[in-house]
């Protein structure tokens, strides 16, 4: 295993990945407990010994005693360069891990939902609010509860960057999360740009499978100006976010009433479930199971980038609890 062939091992790429999601330096202890939470069983002992080897190529260092690690810019470096094979896969996983740790009750509106968060500069963060408004009344989105932090202060175990404004919108995860906990599993498939005509889902004219891609989706369609939301709000016909997942027949009746209660909440997100075996928005449906369209979290930024307001997006990027999250529209009259 050399550094000139950018070779680092699967174990050491996620460890390198921990500290790269850290914004201070970490033990071996707590990069354990992280990597069993993305589902790695690494013993403490064997992160420390993995830790020892890339501190020896430069990858990571020890900071002032018993602070623990921080990835170096060589590190960052070798990452970046890291096999693909390593990548392929991650964001299946970062869905089902989320969906596993979501524990959010619609019933007692308590516990931790799953959440994009989205950096804008400050300067042009109350643009931003005017330009997602219209998207949110209308629906385009999972939900109207947001939260926001300004740089320095976090959202979940997200740090927001000196200079921005962390925005957080629901992700359609939650719905993965709620059928799960009921005993019902999801396959989800894939993400897309959904056309709609008329205000209904017609079909999917883009789309990415989350088994063979290392991103979210829908950052590459936003990063690629691909969706016209504000169409789509103003006309009814035009391109917005959305996801494909499947469930079984059998489970059917019990993803509507669940889908229902989570609805009476503000959590929404299923545009369309069709039919036993049948195909949805032209995709098709295996035998016994049935076809989901949820309603992509990130198209309120979406419609902010399509009028020139740039921000960073990162789906499926961390849990908050519900209590934190307030609607859409009290953020715009805290922020007037």
């Amino acid at each position: 295993m050399s550094i000139e062939n950018h070779d680092i091992g699967q174990k050491q790429f996620h460890i390198l990945k921990v500290l790269e999601d850290s914004k201070k330096p970490l033990g071996s202890r707590i990069i354990a407990k992280k990597l069993q939470d993305i589902g790695i069983r690494l013993e403490e002992g064997s992160v420390r010994y993995h830790l020892r080897f890339m501190d020896e190529r430069g990858l990571t260092r020890m900071e002032r005693y018993r602070d623990g690690r921080t990835i170096t810019q060589q590190g960052l470096m070798e990452l970046r360069r890291a096999l693909v094979g390593d990548k392929v896969g991650l964001a299946i996983s970062k869905i089902e891990t989320l969906a596993f740790r979501t524990d959010f009750n619609p019933d007692t509106l308590k516990g931790s939902i799953p959440v994009n968060i989205s950096f804008f500069p400050q300067g042009s963060f109350n643009n931003a609010l005017r330009a997602m408004k219209p998207v949110f009344q209308s629906e385009l989105c999972v939900s109207n509860k947001v939260k926001i932090a300004d740089g320095g202060e976090r959202i979940g175990d997200v740090l927001v960057p000196e200079g921005m404004v962390g925005f957080a919108t629901v992700c359609s995860i939650a719905i993965n999360g709620a059928l799960l906990k009921a005993g019902v599993p999801v396959n989800s498939k894939f993400g897309g740009v959904l056309q709609m005509s008329n205000n209904k889902p017609l079909r999917f004219v883009e789309l990415i499978h989350y088994s063979g891609s290392s991103l979210d989706p829908s950052e590459i369609f936003i990063r690629a100006g691909m969706t016209s939301v504000n169409l789509v709000n103003e006309t009814g016909n035009g391109e917005i976010l959305a996801n494909f997942r499947e469930i079984p027949a059998v489970c059917q009746l019990l993803t509507m009433e669940i889908a229902r209660k989570l609805a009476a909440v503000g959590i929404g997100g299923i545009i369309l479930m069709g039919n036993v075996s049948e195909p949805v928005c032209e995709i098709p449906v295996d035998v016994n199971r049935v076809g989901i369209v949820l309603i992509g979290g990130l198209n309120p930024v979406a419609a902010a980038l399509e009028l020139g307001i740039g921000s960073e997006s990162h789906a499926m990027s961390t849990l908050v609890e519900y209590h934190e999250l307030v609607s859409f529209n009290q953020t715009c009259d805290e922020r007037s």
